[in-house]
């Protein structure tokens, strides 16, 4: 799976050892930056991987900072993101399973590494539940 992944510098750290991870699980990353834990605006990194996520080019994504409130928000700017935040593993096995989140955001300072870890594995290997939940996916991309 392609999967881009983008980060403000508080999220760094975190990118940087989530990109070797995933591509020990066979999947291919397109790192969108930032590329050092100075401070950043980070709209300017979010939104180009959401965009990606949108247009095809990544399958899915995921974003990090320091909460991963703001990552979360700017990404579900883009029409056709469904970005869940997660803190533990029942939230981003629900986030795929009833939501079918293509984008996935992690607060830094919310969990420990490890944690972070497992929610992306947990979150790549759920599968979309469908039935009533696909329903509901498109009632959420109405206009």
């Amino acid at each position: 799976m392609k999967i881009g992944i983008g980060s403000d510098h508080a999220g760094f750290p975190y990118k940087e050892e989530i990109k070797p991870y995933l591509q020990s699980l066979g999947h291919e990353v397109r790192d969108f930056g930032t590329d050092s834990p100075a401070p950043v605006d980070y709209p300017r990194f979010i939104r180009p991987v959401a965009e990606a996520v949108a247009a095809g080019q990544c399958e899915r994504g995921i974003v990090l900072g320091g909460s991963g409130n703001g990552e979360a928000m700017v990404a579900n700017r883009v029409r056709g993101i469904r970005c869940a935040l997660c803190w533990n593993l029942e939230s981003a096995r629900l986030g795929r399973e009833h939501n079918d989140a293509n984008m996935l955001s992690i607060g830094e300072r919310m969990v420990p590494l490890e944690l972070a870890l497992q929610i992306v594995k947990v979150w790549l290997d759920t599968p979309f539940a469908g039935g009533r939940h696909a329903v509901r996916i498109q009632e959420m991309d109405q206009p």
